[in-house]
């Protein structure tokens, strides 16, 4: 093979989106945090105890001595305002304004006597915190507290102009406040997006059950549809078989050759609906095997069953439909679920009309009528056969009355009207 194609042939490593050092920071700051959030005492106690230390060292090595303004300053004094100006830090993250006022006395003393300690910067940590986690009107006279003490020191013991020791003062201030008001910012930013996350995965999960019962609830309808109109029309043929067998052989073996055949088409269609649901996938998966949903040219196949079951039905079409597919499945269910409910409750002898009417404008009116006298249960007062018509009434806005036809005509009545197609 020639080496420039091999080297070209050869795959590129993905470039890394992520600086090493960057990834590093993220991932200690990550476990920083989540061992603040488990353990915020102990964390608080290594902070505080950090700068207690650094503020006696201070003390101990006379360090302070290199920027006080009273060397003549006692040591127990100076140890009293080391500890007074740091312990409190312990309590910043919880009881910040507290904190701050409690450490006053101390930074008043210390400006008062000329000592100036480097403790009392310690304050804008507390300032820092009163940022992060209090409400924006506390900085006023989170300010004037830090404050008061420096002006003392600049009026008792000064070292220059008041501007020299007062203006620092004020800008470390800011610098503290708005690096709080950051941080608590992008806190408040990480957990809106966090609390947004959440909601979204739970208003995924609602949406998943809801479409998971919108689903359950269709498949049962057409399940209900195939398999109630079906064994219907197997139990007419059955008992017309019956009837015929002593008297015409010939039309038993007739009545037999339909009910094999509708039960190997309810067979079909029950295999066809259980194959959509099934979850688990084979290693070489194959798509189930899919027929188009029944429309209005199928009528004459499901009318033609139900004849040969016993059942004459006679149609009656008006106008010619220009309705969309799933406007024509309805119409289609609810037809075959009336033929069911009277080849089940009508009796032998009762007969069943149709009559189809559409317009132009999409809108389509059906009413389905049988002549018998009802069986041992009304239609429609068990099952889902009813419900079922009503909520696929329900999807194209349209009305559906069934009931007993009006006295003095007898059986029952099944009306239907989908109004007119709106736009999308």
């Amino acid at each position: 093979m020639d080496p420039v194609a091999e080297e070209e042939a050869r795959p590129v490593p993905e470039e890394r989106t992520t600086e090493p050092l960057t990834e590093y920071v993220h991932r200690v700051t990550r476990r920083v945090r989540a061992f603040d959030r488990r353990h915020p005492l102990l964390w608080d106690l290594h902070l505080a105890g950090f700068w207690v230390t650094a503020a006696l060292i201070d003390d101990v090595g006379e360090g302070w001595r290199n920027v006080t303004r009273a060397p003549d300053t006692p040591g127990w004094l100076i140890l009293t305002l080391s500890l007074g100006l740091s312990v409190p830090l312990l309590w910043r993250r919880t009881h910040p304004r507290s904190v701050l006022l409690a450490i006053a006395p101390s930074a008043l003393v210390n400006a008062w006597t000329g000592a100036v300690l480097q403790a009392a910067l310690l304050q804008l940590l507390v300032v820092f915190h009163i940022a992060l986690r209090r409400p924006p009107r506390n900085l006023w006279w989170a300010t004037a507290v830090v404050i008061v003490p420096v002006a003392v020191a600049a009026v008792r013991h000064p070292r220059g102009s008041a501007d020299q020791d007062i203006v620092p003062v004020l800008m470390s201030i800011a610098v503290a406040i708005a690096i709080g008001i950051t941080v608590r910012t992008r806190r408040n930013y990480t957990e809106a997006l966090e609390d947004r996350a959440r909601r979204l995965e739970i208003e995924r999960d609602q949406q998943a059950r809801l479409s998971a019962a919108a689903e359950r609830a269709r498949i049962a309808r057409e399940m209900h549809d195939i398999i109630g109109h079906n064994l219907s029309v197997i139990t007419g043929l059955a008992d017309g078989g019956r009837y015929a067998a002593t008297k015409s052989p010939d039309r038993a073996a007739q009545a037999l050759t339909a009910i094999s055949t509708t039960s190997r088409q309810a067979l079909t269609e029950l295999r066809r609906l259980l194959d959509v649901l099934r979850e688990e996938e084979s290693e070489a998966p194959q798509a189930p095997e899919l027929t188009p949903q029944p429309t209005l040219t199928d009528l004459d196949h499901l009318i033609d069953g139900v004849r040969a079951a016993g059942l004459p039905v006679h149609t009656s079409i008006k106008g010619t439909p220009t309705i969309t597919p799933g406007r024509q499945l309805t119409i289609y269910r609810v037809i075959q679920e009336a033929l069911t409910n009277t080849l089940k409750h009508a009796g032998p002898t009762a007969t069943s009309h149709i009559n189809l009417s559409y317009d132009d404008t999409g809108a389509a009116t059906v009413t389905v009528t049988d002549t018998g006298r009802g069986g041992p249960e009304p239609h429609g007062t068990a099952g889902r056969g009813l419900p079922g018509m009503r909520e696929r009434t329900a999807l194209y806005g349209g009305t559906l009355e069934a009931g007993p036809r009006p006295h003095p005509e007898q059986g029952w009545r099944v009306h239907l009207h989908l109004p007119e197609e709106t736009p999308q």
